[in-house]
């Protein structure tokens, strides 16, 4: 952990002893513990049901049972399902943007809060999991933003539910930005840049991968491919928001 991680947390505890919580949109007083007010809070935008089996992508329309959505229908995964209570759109998508390109890193902890909540869908529950993964970034960007997105919200996840976090990817190769890639250029962008670097923790067991952001699902398909192949009983994703 990096000296500057350390001292932004130091500093993030600091200043909640000495300063009464506030909302961390609009900043109106709330209680301790808590990070949004009940009037942003219910701006807020949940994925609700019906949605794709596979990436939780919502469906506008009536169907009823589970489906899977046109993205997904003619597709074979290495990961069962991502899982998914939030859009990332409005609020959610500024405080990720907040998060992990201005570095307010005290949003960790609203940003776990959303993805405890997916905790509680059945694809994640049963089977029980094993450990959580957080999807790796590679050691310029992490040096140049100073954390992993991802492993923050696993370590808090960690916490809360008493479950092993496990840093078992490393991602090898420096890739461009997704945001301009299509689905198949994303693929072929993210092919051989991840490796499992501690097989045995990953042999037999169930894990769940942990992200902030899922678009197409490339990261989280490479991710579940090489972890597969080390040997993974199973692979989950639990992600903040689906885009």
């Amino acid at each position: 952990m990096s000296i500057a991680l350390l001292l932004r947390r130091a500093v993030d505890a600091t200043l909640s002893l000495v300063y009464p919580p506030h909302c961390v949109v609009c900043n109106t007083e709330v209680e301790p513990g808590v990070h949004l007010c009940a009037s942003c809070e219910g701006g807020v935008r949940k994925i609700e049901a019906p949605s794709c089996r596979q990436c939780s992508s919502p469906f506008e329309g009536e169907i009823t049972g589970s489906f899977c959505c046109s993205n997904c229908v003619d597709r074979k995964f290495h990961f069962t399902a991502s899982v998914s209570c939030y859009r990332a759109r409005g609020m959610v998508r500024d405080l990720i943007h907040r998060f992990k390109y201005d570095r307010h890193y005290y949003l960790r902890h609203q940003l776990a809060i959303w993805a405890a909540e997916a905790l509680e869908d059945e694809r994640l529950r049963s089977p029980g999991f094993d450990a959580l993964i957080p999807v790796p970034l590679h050691p310029t960007r992490q040096r140049e933003r100073e954390f992993n997105q991802a492993e923050a919200i696993a370590e808090l996840l960690g916490e809360r539910f008493q479950k092993q976090v496990i840093n078992a990817l490393q991602r090898i190769r420096y890739t461009d930005s997704q945001t301009m890639h299509d689905r198949a250029e994303r693929m072929e962008n993210l092919r051989g840049a991840f490796r499992v670097r501690h097989p045995d923790a990953v042999l037999n067991r169930h894990l769940v991968l942990v992200d902030d952001v899922f678009t197409t699902g490339s990261t989280v398909e490479e991710c579940a491919r090489v972890l597969m192949e080390a040997g993974a009983a199973s692979v989950r994703a639990l992600v903040v928001a689906r885009r």
